[in-house]
């Protein structure tokens, strides 16, 4: 294997390029990962746009790209597990291991956190990445490497499916029908839920919500009836949208807010008057086993999502793909 690799880095934004960089070597308790598959999150499309996203701030070059499967091609002192040649899907995130919410399972809201492709982490458009073995999922020869890399988006819709507690007969409402918001909808189908229901004020969208499953599609710019909700999933940020997510629960309802916005406001009246049970999520942890055996299943349909393919050389292009075609979900940049 040689030394050195290719690398897609953002320089600032609307501008990529691609550089050779040394390929990085595992220490203790640490793999190498080959990367085969590493498909585009909104995220990566927000820094591209704006250098930013809320306090994360671009300062220097960024390898972008956080959503990666790939072959494990070198292992450091102490890993016997997972072994070189092993496929994973990679869990992008290095926490402390120490702090007080490390020591209570959610590592996921370690202060010291450290993220793929969130300043000044560098993310996985590369050939080779470095992680903590345990965040080296072995996934199963059912799941390609397009759909490993997709195990990270629904690692997030599952533990938003289980912030909401989602259980057999539930009436769901998924609001957006971005990526997230599809695999939100499915994985509210494979938990059981009754019914249902997604919105989104792109008809291309809604079709494919239809296409995945949903019970009803709205376009939230009509005056339509959501129907009773048990749950809503709140997978944009905006404003409208979470006002008429709200707007549809029954009381006692569970919201739980998924994507990631500015600041908005909340109908207090309707959180107070209905005892709403208003959730935050970000991010994931200690749900990648659960999200790979669902895909594997086949509850969850993940290679159904990939609209396109690119190489390193055309990673630009990938995080481009939504803005040039509205029937783009998913973009995968092979390496």
């Amino acid at each position: 294997m040689t030394d050195q690799q290719r690398v897609a880095v953002l320089q600032e934004p609307e501008r990529m390029t691609v550089e050779t960089r040394p390929v990085p070597t595992p220490g203790t308790g640490e793999v190498q990962v080959a990367v085969r598959a590493v498909s585009v999150c909104g995220s990566d499309v927000h820094y591209y746009d704006h250098g930013r996203i809320g306090g994360f701030v671009m300062h220097a070059p960024l390898v972008l790209g956080h959503e990666t499967s790939g072959v494990v091609s070198a292992v450091g002192e102490g890993v016997e597990e997972p072994a070189v040649g092993t496929r994973v899907a990679v869990e992008p995130q290095r926490n402390c291991g120490r702090c007080e919410q490390c020591a209570r399972g959610r590592y996921h809201l370690c202060p010291w956190i450290a993220f793929f492709a969130t300043p000044p982490v560098d993310g996985s458009f590369a050939q080779y990445v470095v992680v903590p073995a345990v965040r080296a999922h072995p996934v199963p020869e059912a799941l390609s490497d397009d759909a490993a890399a997709m195990i990270e988006p629904l690692a997030v819709a599952v533990h938003a499916a289980g912030k909401a507690d989602i259980g057999p007969g539930a009436r769901v409402f998924v609001s957006g029908a971005g990526p997230v918001g599809l695999l939100c909808l499915q994985v509210a189908k494979a938990r059981g839920a009754a019914h249902v229901s997604v919105s989104d004020p792109v008809a291309r969208r809604r079709d494919k919500a239809r296409e995945f499953g949903a019970d009803t599609v709205l376009d939230p710019a009509e005056a339509g009836e959501v129907g009773p909700t048990d749950v809503v999933l709140e997978c944009t940020g905006v404003q409208a949208a979470i006002d008429l997510a709200v707007a549809a629960t029954t009381p006692a309802a569970t919201v739980v807010l998924v994507g990631t916005g500015a600041e908005v406001t909340l109908p207090l009246d309707l959180v107070q008057s209905r005892e709403l049970v208003l959730k935050g999520t970000f991010r994931y942890a200690h749900v990648y086993p659960a999200a790979i055996a669902l895909a594997a299943s086949g509850a969850v349909r993940l290679d159904a999502m990939v609209t396109s393919h690119h190489d390193l050389d055309g990673a630009e292009d990938a995080l481009l793909a939504a803005r040039r075609d509205p029937e783009a979900i998913k973009a995968v940049v092979r390496p």
